[in-house]
């Protein structure tokens, strides 16, 4: 059961942060997104949890696509 925890703590830790950059872009609260995407997914039966993946692996490909370079000697 320790390995569980360490598992979840790990997550809430070090997690995709798509709630927090999603509430970020829309002016609204992280927990209002994450609550949204707790209730799409228990109405959906996982689609909700799938879009949440599919959002995480969108953004760090933007992330790896597009680095914010403060000059030119930064290449």
């Amino acid at each position: 059961m320790n390995f569980f925890y360490k598992i979840l703590y790990f997550f809430q830790k070090r997690g995709f942060e798509v709630c927090g950059r999603i509430a970020d872009r829309l002016g609204i609260r992280a927990r209002v997104v994450r609550t949204s995407f707790i209730y799409v997914t228990f109405v959906t039966l996982g689609f909700g949890f799938a879009l949440y993946l599919f959002v995480a692996f969108w953004l760090k490909i933007k992330d790896l696509v597009y680095t914010k370079r403060t000059s030119v000697f930064d290449l």
